[in-house]
């Protein structure tokens, strides 16, 4: 048996992380086991989705790198071009009197879901309109249609008893009581196709062998085998993910941080950082923590799986990032920020290779894109603002005349502009003065940067240049002597 599975997001949205996980460990599976793995859009609910939301989520998946076999742009792949086949595959169990029309009105339905309550019983349609239409009249039974005056709802005319087996390939064996399993809608009064029925058919016509997906899902799936088994088909096999759950033990929400693909993408997170996170909520490989797509691939199995469920932990998927950007090479790191500096309004005063000088002085600084081009802002940015307690504390008087010395010295520099020549001036100036080197550096620092932490204070003026470095020099002078007056 060749494996297919599927990913079946709904455009209503942003593409949640918790959501987007069982997308990746499906795209796992099959490419594992060299199968395919397939896009499927669900969008039947028209009023909520949105080709903006589509296109997010087709967006989210590239840049994850998560790629589809068999998908979108293709229409067959987007439930609102199906709705014809799922007319055809009601009208059938009508026939064959596994469906049935359901007259209730929504204030019948609620007085039932009150009764229950008030009984201590689980909730659930009570089958008043189970028989009411013969047998030999289920075939006449049009689909609903509202605006042709059809207005009732489809109902699958579940099994009494016995009871439906889940085996399933993470959580193992559950068993459902089949009388506790109501008679569920599977064409709404307006002629729609519920979720349990439309994804029952889709998995059938696009021979899904494995579904994966969270375990809040887990309720729906001994009422789609039943389906299945009415429909004549064999069930696809279903492995059901652990929810993830914030710090909190609650779960995941925009409270707990941002909880999108694009939400992280725009913090100046890696996909690769992302998808290793991931692939680590839920599943293990011995001790590994650091994982290539490929080793994801070689090494994923559902017996790997956690039951339990995996919890966010955003220091970690910052430490994972840190990684990954440590890890890329200068190049393709200055490729990387540049959207982010521009982003800003900042103008780039050099070319690709000034850039990666740059960015190889922050690299061991920042975690995300977002804080490498933060950092860089005394880089880019001209127009220093002194943070008022770093000069209060090194932007004395008594520093005037060691910062002209070292001006001088900098803008007379004979040869290349380097660290080793910017280290020689630094030394001339400190023997003429009699300081130590961080009696020198750091009001030098705070002329240059505007605080008082930077990367060592030579590859920051190798950054800068002579020009720029003087120029910030001249501005420090000319604030101590008016400072003086």
């Amino acid at each position: 048996m060749k494996v297919r599975t599927r990913y079946a997001p709904s455009p209503t949205g942003a593409l949640h992380i918790g959501n987007v996980r069982s997308g990746l460990f499906a795209y796992l599976f099959a490419r594992h086991h060299k199968g395919t793995f397939i896009l499927r859009i669900d969008d039947t609910d028209a009023e909520r989705s949105s080709r903006e939301s589509l296109e997010e989520i087709l967006e989210s998946l590239r840049w994850l790198s998560v790629d589809w076999d068999e998908g979108p742009p293709d229409p067959q792949y987007f439930q609102s071009n199906r709705l014809e086949r799922y007319r055809e595959g009601a009208s059938r169990l009508l026939r064959e009197g596994k469906a049935y029309p359901c007259y209730c009105s929504p204030e019948q339905l609620e007085a039932m879901r009150k009764q229950a309550e008030r009984e201590h019983r689980k909730p659930g349609y009570d089958g008043r309109c189970r028989d009411l239409t013969p047998q030999a009249e289920l075939a006449k039974i049009p689909i609903p249609n509202r605006a042709a005056g059809r207005n009732y709802t489809i109902r699958f005319r579940a099994p009494r008893s016995g009871s439906t087996v889940v085996e399933d390939l993470i959580k193992g064996r559950a068993v459902f009581e089949n009388h506790e399993l109501d008679d569920l809608i599977i064409v709404r009064s307006d002629g729609l196709p519920t979720y349990n029925f439309a994804t029952v058919l889709d998995d059938a016509d696009f021979g899904i062998t494995h579904v994966v997906r969270g375990d809040d899902h887990l309720p729906n799936t001994p009422r789609q085998m039943q389906i299945f088994y009415a429909l004549g088909i064999e069930p696809p096999a279903y492995a059901h993910l652990p929810m993830v759950m914030g710090p909190d033990g609650q779960k995941l929400s925009k409270r707990h941080g941002a909880t999108s693909v694009f939400a992280y993408r725009e913090l100046g997170y890696f996909p690769e950082a992302l998808l290793n996170y991931l692939v680590r909520l839920g599943w293990s490989h011995g001790d590994q923590e650091i994982f290539s797509k490929e080793e994801m691939i070689e090494y994923f199995d559902f017996a790997a799986c956690g039951k339990s469920a995996g919890i966010f932990n955003p220091e970690k998927l910052l430490w994972l990032n840190f990684h990954y950007l440590k890890q890329r090479s200068l190049e393709q790191l200055a490729r990387e920020v540049r959207p982010f500096i521009e982003k800003r309004g900042w103008k780039i005063p050099g070319d690709q290779k000034w850039l990666e000088k740059m960015v190889a002085t922050l690299r061991e600084r920042a975690k995300t894109l977002v804080e490498l081009a933060d950092f860089a802002s005394f880089y880019l940015n001209d127009e220093i603002r002194l943070d008022p307690k770093a000069a209060a504390k090194f932007l004395k008087p008594e520093i005037a005349e060691p910062l002209k010395s070292l001006a001088r010295e900098l803008e007379t520099l004979e040869g290349e502009f380097t660290e080793a020549s910017i280290q020689s001036a630094f030394q001339r100036v400190l023997a003429d003065f009699n300081l130590k080197l961080g009696q020198l550096a750091q009001p030098v620092r705070v002329a240059l940067t505007g605080g008082s932490v930077s990367p060592g204070i030579y590859e920051v003026i190798a950054v800068l240049g002579r020009e720029r470095t003087v120029a910030r020099l001249a501005k420090a002078i000319d604030l101590l002597s008016r400072q003086h007056q």
